[in-house]
């Protein structure tokens, strides 16, 4: 009997190049690549809101703060909660390495909300706005977790799996299904959706109910995390965190659509000037 042939892990120096103590690393690269796309694909949207450059820049300024933070604080309360009460100073400790996605998406509404009351911009209008470009980051982080061969999926005999470094099993690329449908497919929809002005709210609502999703379903592939497991009900702690998304997710569409206000993105309230864009009510509404 043949051996079961698997596709070849790339083995791709994480550094890309390095002069003294300064590093540049593919993961970190990825990161920027993904934030430079998501400023340039904004700013082409900038003519639709009451918004200027500088505004725009201080937004996604906002929001970048509130990935790092969120991101963070989020890994250790919801996976290392222990580590934190052992000792405080663990959430300081980025150096070591623990980002959470759903403690990410926080910071960033967060962050979202409080630049929008500074402002007084609407919320829910920001959310729609930024909504269509987390997801490019969102891929172009994961394309760095593959990379860095790390977050790799469960032990699978698919010929397209892969034996990652210090994996003795092939796993799932999980990190390439993320890629695949937190980061391109859903900014795809979510990027089509907007096209049109929609609902306020609805497109924000469609990004927590689409990553939500897509997120459950490849943490099914996804290796859990070691300290952590799969929960006797058959869940991964991604899992339990996707569904409360969800449901916010659906209840914020179903919100939008019922307050029946649509209007240019990102539609809505007095801006810096005191200049203020009145949302048109749905058709028979």
């Amino acid at each position: 009997m043949s051996e079961q042939p698997y596709l070849t892990f790339p083995i791709i120096d994480p550094i890309i190049f390095e002069i003294g103590p300064v590093a540049l690393r593919w993961y970190g690269l990825m990161y920027l690549i993904g934030f430079a796309a998501a400023y340039w694909l904004a700013s082409r949207r900038l003519s639709r809101t009451p918004w200027n450059k500088d505004e725009l820049s201080d937004l996604l300024f906002y929001c970048f703060l509130g990935v790092i933070i969120g991101g963070r604080f989020g890994y250790v309360m919801f996976y290392s909660f222990s580590s934190f009460l052992e000792n405080p100073l663990y959430l300081f400790k980025i150096w070591e390495g623990g980002m959470s996605f759903h403690g990410g998406c926080l910071g960033v509404i967060a962050a979202a909300f409080i630049f929008a009351k500074m402002k007084q911009w609407s919320f829910l209008a920001v959310g729609d706005f930024i909504a269509p470009l987390v997801p490019i980051g969102l891929g172009a982080g994961r394309i760095g977790n593959f990379i860095n061969g790390e977050l790799y999926g469960r032990e699978t005999t698919v010929w397209w799996a892969f034996v990652f470094p210090g994996a003795e099993n092939p796993r799932h690329p999980s990190q390439l299904y993320e890629f695949a449908l937190e980061g391109a497919l859903l900014f795809v929809i979510l990027w089509l959706y907007s096209v049109r002005p929609r609902p306020v709210g609805s497109v924000g609502g469609l990004f927590l109910l689409g990553y939500g999703a897509f997120r459950f379903i490849v943490e099914f592939y996804r290796e859990p995390d070691a300290h952590l497991g799969v929960y006797d009900i058959g869940l991964t702690q991604g899992q339990l965190l996707c569904i409360p998304m969800i449901l916010a997710g659906i209840a914020l569409i179903i919100y939008a659509n019922k307050s029946g206000m649509i209007g240019p993105l990102p539609a809505l309230v007095p801006g810096k000037k005191g200049k203020t864009k009145s949302a048109d009510k749905k058709p028979g509404k």
